[in-house]
């Protein structure tokens, strides 16, 4: 029971539908958290964080990753400058 409350708040799913029997929530805790795992990607590339990470991060903590990407600031572009494309 305890795991099962775990995965309901890490995927966030304890917040909208709490009831869900256990084999529901698994598999929709699932397909959200790689959706989330997705997302952080494209997020972290864009603002100049760690893909890995925070694909990893998205993976295990959800939603909550995807928020915690959205409120940390941009960081600033490298200051060496770019390689031409050959």
């Amino acid at each position: 029971m305890m795991l099962v409350s775990a995965l309901a708040w890490l995927s966030g799913l304890a917040l909208v539908a709490p009831d869900l029997p256990p084999a529901t929530l698994a598999g929709t805790a699932l397909a959200l958290n790689v959706c989330d795992a997705i997302f952080c990607r494209l997020l972290a590339g864009n603002n100049g964080y760690s893909r890995n990470a925070w694909t990893v991060a998205g993976l295990i903590a959800g939603v909550w990753a995807v928020g915690v990407l959205i409120l940390l600031p941009r960081r600033a572009a490298s200051a060496a400058p770019a390689r031409p494309l050959r």
